[in-house]
């Protein structure tokens, strides 16, 4: 039986004759003929039009997208092929698609905005105005924010402030809505209609009298360069709405720009606070170095709303530390969210706190696990490899920050910041030769950078080395910042070098006087020893040892000169 079977298959074979080869053999995907759906046809000619469109083959995507609004009954489809023909300025397709689109049942309002937008394409000023009439709806109290977003959206900005001021006159705008007038100005002066956008503010103060109308007539009248007229405007509102925030921030601004610092604070300082008046009060109260308000403001700040005490949790840190409050910072620092845009600045302030505090090594973990957390975001990463640097250098863990600083120069290699603490570093270690390469560097990059000169005349003074050139580049250091308490330090140092013990004493107590600073005390005290005055000396060094102990010049010097 089974021979039987594959007997008789063997008679028929799987393949057409050679006579009939032409016309029976199909690829197979030619021979899978599945006729298309009407909405997978249409899918093709709108992917045509698209794929036309993006080569800006406009008259090819034109004619993709007409014939799928034909042949589809989707007025999604005829929706797009408006949008599209109104994008391109082909102004017959476009009349063509909204007939078909309002024959499949769009709403007045989309056929009104699409004609409004297709009338200011083609620069048809009382069209548009019609269209745009429909679109708001009867009366003045329509949808003028429909008629604001095809207004803001045209090409050809002239026309639209034509259309804006024939159609939004004062008659024209609802009597009881004050925000819409305030936009209509402001829409017509994004447009460029000054003169119309001051009218209709104007007539907006004397209808209304609102904060909004002051506050906006106020920017106006800044635009304009009348910064007095600025001012009454903003004093007049503030007679009717005391109160008033924006008023208030915006008269505040207006006095800081003047300089007049404290009237601007007791301008903030009435009325209602929110998270701006608080940030604001706190800023121009350390413009004026006032300690009593900046203490008001954090004791206001701390008690306020949880909502903005919320908000406000960095600035309480900051305030807490100006006024030597380091436990409250840390605390106020600490609460500050992992979410929120300060927390990075945040934990880099957490970090220097506990550092000043004795706490070295939570603080390079806390400055460690900072870095970490912004692998994605590369200045911030750099920020935590400097914070990191900067810890271990007040640590005097220098071989450290030199490692830090280098994996830190790698990402930005040019950064002056970076090339003048890594030299300051190496010298530390006593790596010269790093150092000087590091600050030369420095100097090819910006030859005016006065610190780099002082810190290169330095480091070649300290190490007795090229003296000559030293002497050089501290004369222009000491020429530039006569007043500099580190510079004066490295003139002074150099003339010891350089065997000159009057100058260099009287260079060293004048730096002394501008800074008590362990180095230079360090510094004088070897001077005077070298003087003969042992005992002023000494006094000096125990007072250098306690600003520093861990000092590596006040060691030296005791070393030298004992107790």
């Amino acid at each position: 039986m089974l021979t039987i079977v594959l007997g008789g298959c063997a008679t028929v074979s799987p393949y057409p004759s050679a006579k009939n080869a032409s016309t029976h053999v199909l690829q197979p995907l030619a021979a899978m003929q599945v006729p298309a759906t009407p909405a997978a046809q249409t899918m093709t000619e709108l992917l045509q039009g698209d794929f036309a469109l993006r080569q800006d083959r406009l008259k090819e995507a034109a004619a993709a997208y007409a014939q799928a609004m034909r042949s589809s009954s989707d007025p999604r489809v005829a929706a797009q092929t408006v949008a599209l023909a109104i994008g391109i300025g082909r102004a017959t397709l476009a009349q063509a698609a909204l007939a078909r689109w309002q024959v499949l049942g769009a709403s007045q309002a989309e056929l009104a905005d699409a004609r409004a937008r297709l009338a200011l394409q083609q620069g048809q000023k009382m069209a548009a105005v019609r269209a745009l009439r429909d679109l708001r709806g009867p009366g003045s109290d329509g949808d003028w924010a429909a008629v604001f977003r095809v207004l803001v959206l045209a090409r050809d900005r002239a026309l639209a402030g034509v259309v804006l001021e024939a159609l939004a006159t004062p008659m024209q705008l609802p009597g009881d809505r004050s925000q819409i007038w305030v936009a209509t100005s402001q829409l017509a002066e994004r447009l460029g209609r000054y003169d119309f956008a001051r009218h209709l503010a104007n007539t907006e103060i004397a209808h209304f009298g609102d904060a909004r109308g002051y506050l906006w007539r106020a920017m106006l009248a800044r635009r304009d360069g009348s910064a007095g007229q600025a001012d009454r405007l903003l004093r007049k509102g503030l007679v009717y709405h005391p109160k008033n925030i924006s008023l208030r921030l915006a008269y505040a601004g207006e006095l800081a720009k003047r300089g007049d610092f404290s009237a601007a604070l007791r301008w903030l300082a009435q009325g209602p606070q929110n998270t701006r008046t608080f940030r604001l009060r706190a800023a121009y109260a350390v413009k004026l170095d006032d300690h009593l308000k900046l203490a008001v403001i954090y004791a206001e700040l701390a008690r306020a709303p949880a909502a903005i005490r919320t908000q406000s949790l960095f600035l309480l840190g900051q305030l807490a530390e100006v006024l030597k409050r380091p436990a409250a910072a840390l605390r106020w620092y600490v609460q500050v969210p992992r979410s929120s845009p300060q927390a990075f600045l945040a934990g880099t302030r957490r970090a220097v706190l506990l550092n000043q505090d004795g706490h070295y090594q939570k603080a390079m973990q806390l400055a460690i696990e900072l870095t970490r957390e912004q692998t994605k975001n590369p200045d911030n990463f750099r920020r935590g490899l400097v914070l990191q640097a900067e810890l271990a250098m007040r640590a005097h863990d220098y071989a450290a920050a030199i490692i830090v600083y280098r994996r830190a120069l790698l990402l930005k290699p040019g950064d002056i910041k970076l090339l003048y603490a890594q030299g300051v570093a190496e010298a530390e270690v006593g790596n010269v030769d790093a150092a000087v390469r590091d600050l030369r560097r420095l100097l090819r990059l910006k030859p005016d950078d006065m610190e780099a000169v002082n810190a290169l005349g330095y480091t070649l003074a300290d190490a007795g080395r090229d003296l000559p050139e030293a002497e050089k580049l501290l004369s222009r250091a000491l020429a530039a910042r006569p007043g500099s308490a580190a510079v004066n330090d490295s003139w002074g140092w150099l003339q010891y070098r350089l065997g000159h013990l009057q100058t260099a004493e009287l260079a060293l107590r004048k730096a002394w006087k501008l800074s008590r600073n362990a180095d230079i005390g360090a510094h004088l005290a070897i001077v005077l020893w070298k003087r003969g005055a042992v005992s002023e000396a000494r006094k000096i060094l125990q007072q250098a040892r306690q600003i520093d102990p861990h000092n590596r010049a006040v060691n030296k010097a005791l070393a030298r000169i004992g107790t």
